[in-house]
């Protein structure tokens, strides 16, 4: 990397950082706006969120690596996303919104009592702290690649950038940051593929110098049972991960939290065609890589074909969006600490400032942790073992017994809880003990399939038993009242929504005109500068024509 590259991601970053600044008075002032994003936020926002946060989570590393080892599977595997996202949409989304419950949190809280509230609050910052940790990695990884720094350095300057503007603006930066994210990495890529293909001298040289069964669909790994069951865990996590559910229960009403399910699944139905390109085109540049270097494959193909500048973009994009997954957590980890930990132990009478203040203080500590955590991963077998063995082990756990629930008035604290701890004790079992004591080691097909099936396979006897006992959980009907009963928000609170909409969205196309205007200016000196000015001024133009709407609306 070259100077201009290094100016072109501190210039990213300090956009960034200063959206988040940006919310840091309307997140002071109100609960609702740091917490909520003040509970009626748009869909396309809440939608682009959440899709950019979630393929992050290893887009460019997890999947990228598989990309490059085993070819189109990695495009397969991203595409049952796009199935578990139309299940969350069609079944699940709506669910959330109408519970009346701003986080999943709260909803645990009333629906199951304090002491399941407390316990599930509890084990979901332990999963969120392990997570978080595996979306600082593949940052770390990226711009150590491409960059003489050190990985753990890298980890450490990234970590601190996420931690900081999480904690100025709450949920109103995250949602806003997310979007701009999503501008910077397409840009990136709709840049970095053509050049890719003109590397290898076209798209034919993709087919026919790749190893033989590059594009088959499955691998003995990945198997067509694996995407089966992988689509279950994606429909649990997507639908039950705390951090999404605040994408469902944010917006205004039930039918805008199905359509910010449909946008995730929408876009998950192009995306894979395009983001596993690029690894997929450094195989036949450089088929040698071993071990855990084809986790750099994205940004070995960059800096192979792009010039200086673009490399920079390219990589603000990638670390833009992996970085989302991660403030997404965080403002998660914030917000259920000071909410359901802080006051509901500690402060009962804790103010709506005074917890703002908490949230503010525990991302400061929860991302430290993070960052620490981080920088362990290598010694777990790398990123791909990490986020896999997670799914594994946790996914279906956590996340299972509560999306069940939200259908269900027969499952109670017992039944959760229960269900909960055998699945993480056994799963843990099976990957941790039996293989080191046996040498049996599952492989991932029934590794996911165990995960997924064990709790929903208990769950449903436990639902068989309270049946035929004709049992009724009180609590559940107690929520069912209270959801009946809920008064409809007033018109000041829409009109601080709409307030805090019209400023939300007003940042989101000025910066996006910036980094169009930005990514331009770059195309003026590139040697591919017709495709980076194309990019860059169409950013630009679409950018200038929503500021225009904004203002006649307003005016």
């Amino acid at each position: 990397m070259e100077q201009l590259d290094f100016i072109v991601m501190i210039v990213f970053a300090l956009l960034i950082f200063a959206i988040g600044l940006t919310f840091t008075r309307m997140g002071s002032k109100s609960g609702q706006a740091f917490f909520e994003a003040g509970g009626e936020t748009p869909w396309w926002i809440n939608g682009l969120s959440l899709f950019i946060s979630y393929f992050s989570a290893g887009t460019f590393v997890v999947w990228g690596s598989i990309a490059y080892k085993h070819g189109a599977v990695a495009n397969v595997i991203q595409l049952t996303m796009a199935v578990s996202g139309f299940l969350v949409a069609i079944f699940i989304a709506a669910k959330w919104k109408r519970t009346g419950t701003r986080t999943a949190a709260e909803y645990i809280g009333k629906r199951f009592g304090t002491r399941a509230q407390q316990f599930y609050t509890y084990l979901i910052l332990i999963l969120s702290l392990v997570n978080t940790s595996a979306v600082l990695y593949p940052v770390g990884k990226m711009v150590y690649v491409a960059t003489p720094f050190s990985l753990n350095a890298c980890i450490i300057g990234i970590g601190l950038v996420i931690v900081l503007y999480t904690a100025a603006g709450g949920l109103w930066a995250v949602l806003v940051t997310d979007v701009v994210q999503f501008v910077i990495l397409m840009a990136a890529v709709l840049i970095v593929i053509p050049a890719a293909f003109g590397e290898i001298g076209g798209v034919n040289n993709l087919f026919t110098k790749t190893p033989e069964h590059f594009f088959e669909p499955f691998t003995s790994d990945y198997t067509a049972g694996f995407m089966l069951a992988f689509i279950g865990y994606q429909t649990v996590y997507i639908g039950g991960n705390w951090s999404y559910v605040q994408r469902y229960t944010s917006v205004s009403d039930e039918r805008n939290a199905k359509k910010v399910a449909y946008l995730f699944a929408g876009l998950y139905l192009v995306s894979p065609l395009i983001w596993m390109l690029p690894p997929m085109i450094y195989r036949v540049i450089n088929p040698d890589l071993q071990g855990l270097d084809p986790e750099g494959a994205y940004m070995m193909l960059c800096q192979r074909v792009l010039p200086a500048g673009l490399i920079g973009l390219v990589l603000s994009g990638m670390i833009s969006a992996t970085s989302s997954k991660a403030n997404t957590t965080i403002n998660l980890a914030a917000t259920v600490f000071a909410q359901d930990v802080y006051r509901s132990v500690f402060r009962p009478a804790a103010s709506e400032k005074e917890q703002i203040l908490v949230a503010r203080l525990f991302t400061l500590l929860f991302g430290a942790g993070t960052i620490g955590v981080a920088m362990l991963v290598p010694l777990a077998g790398g990123i791909v073992e990490v986020v896999l063995s997670i799914a594994a082990i946790a996914g279906g756990a956590l996340f299972a017994p509560i999306i069940w629930s939200l259908y269900s008035k027969r499952q109670n604290a017992f039944s959760v809880i229960t269900t909960t701890i055998v699945a993480l004790l056994i799963n843990l079992f099976f990957k941790v003990i039996v293989p080191s004591l046996i040498g049996l080691k599952f492989n991932r097909t029934i590794e996911t399939l165990l995960g997924v099936g064990l709790p929903l396979l208990m769950l449903a006897c436990f639902e068989w038993y309270y049946a035929s006992k004709a049992m009724v959980s009180e609590r559940a009907l107690a929520l069912e009242r209270e959801q009946s009963n809920a008064a409809k928000p007033s018109g000041a609170h829409h009109a601080e929504a709409r307030r805090q909409n019209v400023f939300g969205v007003t940042v989101i196309v000025i910066a996006s005109a910036v980094v169009g205007l930005g990514i331009f200016s770059l195309g003026l000196a590139a040697k591919q500068n017709s495709i980076v000015m194309a990019v860059g001024g169409g950013i630009f133009v679409l950018s200038s024509i929503g500021l225009l709407r904004i203002r006649r609306a307003a005016s």
